[in-house]
């Protein structure tokens, strides 16, 4: 099959649309990727790819083509709508004029945020006809109130009903988690449309890297490691609290974060402010080559995110990657992601926001033996085989392609 993916963010961008794109080929599909220019989490234009950018057109087998987007800075609200105009109306108009001459079977859109990226899927489909499957990975109106981006009514209303309008000319929406459904029933007519699809677990933390990130870790104490976005959505301020619990009782717990994000500079502040550089270590933005080093050497994975009904129905990505890796889970989130935990018994759970539960079972795991945290690993690795497993889901992924395909052409005749 000839796929278009419509995504704002690709390699070298960390984000699981470069393994499904790169998958696709070895299924042997032809797959074209429509996106913008790398600068997310730091909000500044990678500077390899600014050296360099003709050597980023191609990807293992897939055609990229990028759009000039505005950069999404950091910590600037306005420059962040920007970014997600400028790419609706950059692939809308100049990435289309690239692609005027191809012809694609469908259009797969990947939104992690922000919904609108949707929006030049739909113009190609009113232009050829091609259907849209969308996956959607983020709520919205709900996500924008959650983190308090948009706190009126009446913009947040506006915003349900460009979801509704985007829903509603899709031929598959994808939720990546059960709860879902609900949150984008009430958007889409056709429920019918709605399918659950969500994330695997990456290969790619499964395989060895050569890094020497063991010299950054400290051997000697009982290392969590978080890894990914720094943002408001992950609640740092929550983390730093728990952090401040740790130290008051003197154990020898250390945070290592390794990623970058428009809170990053924020939090190091704090952290300085706080007097806790010797247990949350921000170690920044890395190569995904050495993340299995990352994980290897650490203890226990964190997750986190803020206390919103949005939140709550959302697997975050990163709680598969961490089942991969087998190691002890520790959340401080509410909902579906805490759920899935619990149930694969693969780690510890609190609530968003519960900074006190946190801490306390941040204590409890580093006080388990060697066997007892091995275990929670082989829980791990057990449901996400059985629940996330990388080539039943792309799998299915491929049957509903062909599903929509076939039925849009049945349409035409």
């Amino acid at each position: 099959m000839r796929v278009l993916i419509v995504s704002q963010y690709f390699w070298p961008e960390n984000f699981r649309i470069n393994d499904l794109a790169e998958e696709l080929v070895k299924r042997g599909h032809e797959v074209t990727i429509l996106t913008g220019k790398p600068n997310y989490p730091s909000g500044e234009l990678f500077p390899e790819f600014e050296a360099k950018p003709d050597e980023f057109s191609e990807y293992r087998g897939c055609r990229v083509v990028r759009v000039p987007i505005v950069m999404r800075g950091q910590g600037s609200g306005r420059k962040l709508v920007s970014n997600y105009i400028s790419y609706v109306l950059s692939a809308s108009i100049i990435g289309f004029f690239k692609l005027r001459k191809q012809r694609f079977d469908v259009t797969f859109v990947y939104e992690p945020s922000p919904v609108t990226v949707c929006l030049p899927a739909i113009f190609y489909k009113k232009l050829k006809g091609t259907p849209v499957v969308f996956w959607v990975l983020d709520l919205w109106p709900e996500t924008l109130e959650a983190i308090g981006v948009v706190k009126s009514p009446r913009i947040l209303s506006w915003v349900g009903k460009l979801v509704s309008y985007i829903y509603n000319r899709c031929d598959l929406v994808l939720g990546q988690s059960k709860a879902f459904y609900e949150g984008i029933s009430q958007y889409c007519e056709d429920e019918n449309k709605i399918k659950y699809f969500p994330s695997w677990s990456e290969p790619v933390f499964l395989e060895s890297s050569n890094s020497s990130v063991n010299e950054l870790m400290e051997s000697g104490s009982f290392k969590v490691l978080f890894a990914g976005n720094i943002g408001d959505a992950q609640d740092f301020p929550a983390i730093l609290l728990a952090a401040e619990e740790i130290k008051s009782h003197n154990h020898n717990i250390k945070i290592y974060v390794v990623g970058d994000g428009r809170a990053f500079n924020g939090i190091k502040h704090q952290v300085k402010e706080k007097g806790l550089e010797d247990i949350v270590i921000l170690l920044g933005r890395f190569p995904l080559d050495d993340m299995p080093a990352f994980y290897s050497a650490a203890d226990a994975l964190l997750v986190t995110l803020k206390e919103s009904k949005a939140f709550s129905m959302t697997i975050p990505g990163k709680i598969q990657t961490y089942m991969a890796a087998g190691k002890p889970i520790l959340t401080m989130l509410s909902g579906e992601g805490s759920r899935v935990v619990d149930e694969a018994q693969c780690g510890l759970t609190a609530k968003s926001g519960d900074h006190l539960g946190l801490a306390k079972n941040m204590i409890s795991l580093s006080e388990c033996t060697k066997d007892e945290l091995l275990n929670f690993g082989v829980n791990a690795n057990t449901y996400a085989e059985k629940e996330f497993d990388r080539y039943t889901l792309i799998s299915q992924l491929e049957s509903w392609f062909e599903e929509v395909s076939l039925s849009s052409k049945e349409n035409k005749l």
